[in-house]
C-alpha cells in the first residue's frame, strides 16, 4: 500500500502538469469517453446536467469560454467573440465576433444569432425553460448594431458578467431555427463547434465527427469522439481498466482511482481538484409538513457533517464541510462562523435533541415517514442518500429512499413531484452569482426546486451581486447564507465534492478544473500513440 501511495502521488503530480508539459499535438484518432447519465433533452439552455454537456458541448461554441488550460477554472478567454470592451461606468459590454464562423449547415453565424440566443436565455417565451435566467437579472437589453457586434446593456455594474458570458451552457443557436420553432434544440443538434453530430443511440452511445470547416484552423485534432452511456460505477471502471474507454470526465471515487492505478500503472494519469459541486436536499415547501420551517430545521440539525466528512470521503467523491461557497476559496465562510449555523455545530447530541423537540412541536409523531427521491447516479448520490436516511432515523424519522433514473430526475424536480428529493448545485466557476442564483424565489429562478418565495432572500442576492467592494459583498453573502440555511432552512447542504479523474495516459490536451462542465468542447484534446 505504501508503494501504491507513492506511485499515486507521482501520477497525480504528472497529471497536474499535463497541460504544461505536452508533446506536440497529434492529429487523428477517436476519443472514447464514458458518460454516467444520458441527456434529458439536447437543449443546453434548459438543462443543468453534465449528461447534456459531455456529449453535446463539442457541437457548440459560446461567446467566451474558460481557458481550457487553467486549472483554477477562472481565466476568461475568447471563443466566437474575438475581443470585448467594457464602458467606463461598467454598464455596457461590447463584443466583436470572429469573421467566418459557420454553423454546421454552412450558414454564417452573425450577431443576430447571438442576440436571439441570449434573449431566449434571459427572457424565455412562455413554455420555455431557461435554467440560468436568474443569473441574468442584471441585463437591461441586448443589441446587434451590426452583423459582427453584440452589445449588452446592464442595469448595474456586475463584476461577474464576463464569467456569465463564458458559461459552458451558453451555446449559440441559429436565429432562423429559433424563429420557426423555439423548442427545436430540445431534440435536434446544430451548432458551430469543432465536431458535427452523427448519431445518438439511447442507452448506448453518442458520436461526433471532426468539423473540417471549423473556424479555428488546425483544430480539432481528433477525427471524432464516441460517448458511451454507462450508469454502473463498476462498469465505468471496467471500461477504463479494459481500455475500452479513455476517460470518464466527471470523476471517480478514491477507491476506484486506486483500483485503476494498481491495475494499469503508467498507462493511467490521475488529475485531482477541489470541486465546485455539492448535493442538496430540496424540501417541497408546497407539501406539508415541509412548509413548516421547524421540520426543515430538524432535518438539517440531524446531520453530523463533520463525522461524515471523515467517513464518506473514503468511499465517495465528497470531502469538505461547507456552506454556500467552496471551502478555502475567497468567498467561503470561515469555519468558526459556519459552525454557528443550524446543523453545523460540533455537538451532534445537542443538535439532535433540538431536532426531536422541533418535530414534536410541529406535531409530527414518532416514526413519521416520508420518501427521499434520489437520482440514479451512483457517485456520490447513492452513499450520500444512504447517509441521509441513517441520520434522519436517529431523530425518530422513518425515511425510504427511492432511486429515479438519472435522465428522469430533473423533470421530476421541475414538476415538484416529490416531498423531499436530492438536488445539486454545481457551477462552472467559483463565483457567488453562479453558485447561489438557484436559491432565488420560484419565478425568478427556474432551478428553485424548493418551490418557495422569499423576497428577503431575493433582495440579499441582488445586494451581494451589486457590491463591488469585496468585504461588503462578503457581509451580504453571510446574511444570504444565514437566511437560506439557518433562519428559513429553504435548502440543506451536504458535503462539498472532490474531483478525481484517472484517465488513459494517451489522452493529452485536457486539464482538470473545479468544474466538470468545463473543457468539454474537446478541440484541444489529442491522443498520443
Amino acid at each position: 500500500m505504501r508503494l501504491l501511495a507513492i506511485v499515486l502521488a507521482v501520477l497525480v503530480a504528472l497529471g497536474a502538469g499535463v497541460a504544461a508539459a505536452q508533446d506536440k499535438p497529434r492529429s487523428g484518432g477517436e476519443l472514447v469517453f464514458v458518460v454516467p447519465s444520458e441527456p434529458p433533452s439536447y437543449d443546453g439552455h434548459a438543462e443543468g446536467t453534465f449528461g447534456v454537456v459531455h456529449p453535446l458541448a463539442p457541437h457548440y461554441n459560446g461567446l467566451l469560454r474558460v481557458d481550457p488550460f487553467d486549472r483554477g477554472g477562472s481565466r476568461i478567454v475568447a471563443d466566437v467573440a474575438e475581443s470585448w470592451t467594457v464602458s467606463r461606468d461598467g454598464l455596457t459590454y461590447t463584443l466583436r465576433l470572429r469573421p467566418g464562423v459557420r454553423f454546421h449547415d454552412g450558414s454564417v453565424m452573425t450577431s443576430r444569432d447571438v442576440k436571439a440566443t441570449y434573449e431566449r436565455i434571459i427572457w424565455p417565451a412562455p413554455g420555455l425553460v431557461s435554467y440560468r435566467r436568474g443569473q441574468y437579472r442584471v441585463v437591461e437589453a441586448v443589441e446587434a448594431p451590426d452583423p459582427a457586434t453584440i452589445r449588452f446593456h446592464l442595469k448595474w455594474p456586475e463584476a461577474s458578467f464576463l464569467t456569465l458570458l463564458a458559461s459552458p451552457y451558453g451555446w449559440i443557436y441559429k436565429a432562423d431555427i429559433l424563429a420557426r420553432d423555439p423548442q427545436w434544440y430540445a431534440k435536434n443538434v446544430m451548432g458551430t463547434g469543432p465536431f458535427k453530430f452523427v448519431e445518438h443511440v439511447k442507452g448506448s452511445h453518442w458520436i461526433g465527427r471532426k468539423n473540417p470547416d471549423y473556424w479555428d484552423k488546425g483544430k480539432p485534432y481528433l477525427d471524432g469522439y464516441r460517448a458511451i452511456f454507462i450508469s454502473s460505477s463498476s462498469a465505468q471502471v471496467a471500461a477504463i481498466r479494459g481500455e475500452r474507454a479513455h476517460i470518464q470526465f466527471r470523476g471517480f471515487s478514491p477507491a476506484e482511482r486506486d483500483t485503476l492505478v494498481a491495475a494499469l500503472g503508467p498507462k493511467i494519469t490521475v488529475q485531482e481538484s477541489p470541486w465546485d459541486c455539492v448535493l442538496l436536499v430540496a424540501m417541497n415547501h408546497e407539501h406539508k409538513p415541509f412548509d413548516d420551517r421547524r421540520v426543515r430545521r430538524a432535518l438539517t440539525l440531524a446531520l453530523d457533517r463533520w463525522e461524515a466528512s471523515k467517513s464518506l470521503s473514503r468511499i465517495a467523491v465528497v470531502k469538505e464541510v461547507g456552506g454556500i461557497q467552496v471551502p478555502g476559496t475567497p468567498w467561503a465562510t470561515p469555519p468558526a462562523e459556519l459552525e454557528k449555523l443550524a446543523g453545523y455545530g460540533r455537538d451532534i447530541g445537542a443538535s439532535r435533541a433540538e431536532a426531536r423537540r422541533l418535530l414534536k412541536e410541529a406535531g409530527l409523531p414518532e416514526g413519521f415517514a416520508f420518501t427521499l427521491r434520489n437520482r440514479g447516479v451512483p457517485q456520490p448520490y447513492e452513499p450520500v442518500g444512504i447517509w441521509l436516511v441513517d441520520q434522519w432515523r436517529q431523530i425518530g424519522l422513518n425515511v425510504r429512499q427511492e432511486t429515479i433514473e438519472a435522465s428522469a430526475h430533473h423533470p421530476l424536480l421541475r414538476r415538484g413531484d416529490f416531498d423531499v428529493a436530492m438536488d445539486f448545485q454545481c457551477s462552472y466557476a467559483i463565483e457567488p452569482d453562479l453558485d447561489i442564483d438557484k436559491f432565488q424565489s420560484i419565478g425568478i429562478s427556474d432551478r428553485n426546486f424548493g418551490r418557495y418565495k422569499d423576497p428577503v432572500l431575493d433582495d440579499l442576492y441582488l445586494k451581494q451581486s451589486r457590491a463591488l467592494d469585496p468585504e461588503e459583498r462578503k457581509r451580504w453573502l453571510r446574511a444570504f447564507e444565514k437566511r437560506l440555511l439557518d433562519e428559513e432552512v429553504h435548502y440543506i447542504y451536504t458535503l462539498q465534492w472532490h474531483r478525481i479523474v484517472p484517465h488513459n495516459s494517451k489522452v493529452r490536451g485536457w486539464t482538470i478544473t473545479p468544474a466538470h462542465f468545463l473543457n468539454q468542447q474537446l478541440d484541444t484534446v489529442w491522443l498520443a500513440e
